[in-house]
Order: structure tokens, then sequence, then C-alpha cells
């Protein structure tokens, strides 16, 4: 008999919100739905990660809660305000970690200052801070390429922390790295969370890091780009990675994977 799944109940403030969120975009060879009426609400200081296949919009959703692309219709609002730019007080941490192979650890991780013309001189203090807490004091001085990939996504996190933002926004970070590892800043990931609790949206391919990370999970199906359900996930913190093992977190994977071989089905 399959196990009831609790849904929490949040009352904490709305931080992002999205009403009817529908993207297209327009070419020579034909328009693309990438998104079509999407909706939900992410509450504040909660940790969401969005799961789903391949095309279904996530990346894209994510740029548009930035401010970085603008949906086609419908409504995105962060922290109570309607998005139509860029959007002040939100850190990015992406896929690849786009630093500067050029400039040492610390320097890599002062940008965001430099970028906004702030004195550095005030952000170094946090900066090494930052790397502190990732366990890369001793790497401050040196070069990305002499990292490995994991201890530059670290460094890439930091980055996106230095300004102290509110929202953390992550584009399936993890993603190119091994199991290991992997599994490694998935718990480092949390420890900074619990710590901070920052609202964060989380993008990934796994079903399980999604689960293991978060409070909530928005699930995506592909073409066009829509929300096939939302999870509260009800399992206690911190995790451990043998959580992973047990019946109430494979009831949760069990139900996201159902609906996402149910939506691959009827793609077909």
């Amino acid at each position: 008999m399959q196990r009831e799944v609790h849904v929490l109940t949040r009352k904490s403030p709305t931080c992002i919100e999205a009403r009817g969120v529908t993207k297209t975009y327009h070419s020579s060879r034909g328009d693309v739905l990438a998104l079509q009426n999407v909706d939900f609400e992410i509450p504040e200081g909660q940790f969401v990660s969005v799961v789903g296949p391949s095309g279904c919009g996530k990346s894209t959703l994510l740029r548009c809660i930035a401010g970085l692309d603008l949906p086609t219709d419908g409504t995105l609002e962060v922290n109570g305000r309607q998005v139509s730019g860029p959007v002040i007080g939100l850190g990015v941490v992406f896929q690849r970690d786009v630093l500067l192979d050029w400039r040492k650890v610390i320097d890599n991780v002062l940008l965001p200052a430099e970028f906004r013309r702030l004195n550095r001189r005030e952000y170094e203090p946090r900066a090494h801070a930052l790397l502190e807490k990732m366990g890369l004091t001793e790497f401050a001085g040196r070069y990305p390429w002499e990292l490995s990939g994991g201890m530059r996504q670290r460094v890439a996190i930091c980055r996106a922390l230095l300004d102290d933002p509110d929202i953390l926004l992550m584009d399936e970070p993890f993603g190119a790295l091994d199991a290991l590892t992997r599994d490694e800043l998935n718990v480092e990931l949390q420890r900074i969370w619990s710590e901070t609790r920052k609202t964060v949206v989380f993008i990934t391919h796994s079903i399980a890091e999604a689960v293991f990370l978060s409070d909530r999970v928005i699930v995506m199906a592909a073409k066009p780009g829509r929300v096939v359900d939302v999870l509260d996930i009800d399992l206690p913190r911190p995790r451990p990675l043998s959580m992973r093992e047990t019946r109430e977190f494979g009831t949760y994977t069990g139900r996201i994977r159902e609906h996402l071989q149910v939506t691959s089905v009827w793609k077909k």
C-alpha cells in the first residue's frame, strides 16, 4: 500500500509568484512555445527545486525570474513587484562556473562588487569569510585552473553570495560534476541554506537531488513547458545522504517519476 504524502502548510510571505506565465520565442522558422500558463508561489526563505525533462523551459523560467528575459503573457512578481527588467538583490549560479581563469580565486569572488563599482576593500572580509565557509581559504590566491570542478563551483557560489542576496537562483549548478562530488555539494548547499535561510530556486534534472534539497518541488513537463505538480517535501532537516534510502524519500521520488513518465508517454 502506497504511503500518503503529507502536504505542509506554509505561512511565510510570498517571495516569488507566477500567474499564467507564458513565453513564446519568435524566429524565421516559426514560433516556439517555451512556457504555457505557469502558476506557482514560492514563500520567502524556502528552498524550491524545479525538475523536469530537457526542453520543458526550466532555464527560461529562471531567466524570467531574474528579469533577464520577460514573459510574453502573464505576470511574474518578485517581492511584490512585477518583473520588468533585471532584478536587484538576487544571486545566480549557472551550470558552468563561468570563472575567469586569469584572475585569482579571491578576485573572482569579488567580481560583483567591481561590476557595481563598489568599494572592493569593504567586501574583501566577506569574500574571505565565504571562502572559509566553503573550505577554500588556502586557495584564495590560486587560479581557477588549479582547482577541481567541485571547488570551482564552490567559488561560483561564493561569488553569488558576495552581495548577501535575498534570493539565490541556481541553474543545474552540479549537473556536470561526478556523483560523489555532487553528493558532497548537495550536503554543503543544504548547510549553507540552513544557516542563511535565503529563498533558493534550484533547477535540476535529478529527481533525488530535488527531493533531498527542497522544501517544495515544482514538476514540469515539456512541449509546451508547464507545471504538472507541486509537492511540499515533509522530511526532517538536516538530511543525511542515507535519507535517500528511506521509504518516505522514495514516496516523493516515485510520485515525481510517475508524473514525468506519464507526460513522456503522452508526448509520444
